[in-house]
């Protein structure tokens, strides 16, 4: 499953809010994640469900990869909404609460029955004890898998535990899906930061984030994207450091040298394999946001 698309920055947006939708075609996230699940009141939910499929077969949003978070299973919306969404054009389908392989191939089965294509994701919400320990498991499911997201509200209530800015309660259960994500080449997605008054907490947030292992974060409000996206992504010094050392490698390597120094540092293959993936990242990056505008 490849993870080269940026993923900095996941915009949940409420189904029953048109005027967010409509928005969503103008705002700078690399994901729309259009919600039915927890953003919509249970007796709004298919009126949320008719709306997306309307929105998205208007077209307008561009290169922008679309998710939609769908009602559990259990519910009595869930097989509705995977019919519904399957064949909508949407990138991927995002399904809460995930605590067991089984509940991702139950979803699979009702996509390809829904005739949903083949490039089409299953994205997974850990959100439980249940999930965290069953992560591995739930990432090698099924090859629609594409993506882990933590959801840390849920979490920590389901751990009993505090919610602090440094979130050490968690700490243990974010790097076993870390873990779970890159045994299996999956992109990695952070939870959502509630208080929009903290900006400061925010960026402390994604930048502890990025140093976690994460691809990006789930977001609440379009005023975080900017932030986001500038955290998760390369930013001039790291591009400037990884073509530097790509091209001294590379020069290395003329000269039969395997290891060397770029300004005091031990540059070795897998530095240079990291700078050469930030640097596709960023131009991939810019491509989109110049197709986007």
């Amino acid at each position: 499953m490849p993870t080269d698309r940026p993923r900095r920055s996941a915009l949940y947006m409420p189904g029953a809010n048109e005027r967010a939708l409509e928005k969503g075609k103008t705002v700078p996230a690399d994901v729309l994640i259009m919600d039915v699940e927890d953003g919509v009141a249970p007796e709004a939910k298919e009126e949320a469900r008719g709306r997306i499929v309307a929105m998205l077969a208007g077209g307008g949003y561009g290169p922008r990869e679309i998710g939609i978070r769908i009602n559990g299973i259990g519910t009595r919306w869930h097989e509705a909404d995977v019919a519904a969404f399957a064949t909508s054009g949407a990138d991927t389908i995002v399904v809460p609460k995930v605590e067991s392989p089984d509940t991702v191939r139950a979803v699979a089965a009702l996509m390809e029955k829904s005739g949903a294509p083949a490039a089409m994701q299953i994205w997974c919400m850990i959100e439980t004890a249940r999930g965290v320990l069953s992560a591995d498991a739930i990432a090698s499911a099924h090859p629609r898998v594409g993506a882990l997201l933590i959801g840390s509200a849920d979490l920590t209530k389901d751990l009993r535990a505090r919610h602090t800015p440094d979130r050490l309660p968690l700490l243990t259960s974010i790097q076993l899906v870390v873990l779970a994500g890159r045994a299996n080449g999956l992109t990695i997605l952070d939870s959502p930061f509630f208080d929009l008054s903290d900006d400061d907490g925010f960026l402390a947030s994604c930048r502890q984030g990025r140093d976690l292992g994460f691809d990006g974060k789930t977001l609440l409000h379009p005023k975080t994207i900017a932030g986001a996206n500038a955290a998760f992504g390369p930013s001039d010094e790291e591009i400037a450091w990884a073509h530097k050392i790509t091209a001294a490698h590379q020069a290395a390597l003329t000269e039969g040298k395997g290891v060397i120094l770029v300004d005091g540092q031990l540059v070795e293959g897998l530095h240079v394999e990291e700078a050469q993936r930030l640097v596709a990242l960023a131009h991939t990056i810019a491509a989109l946001e110049a197709a986007a505008g």
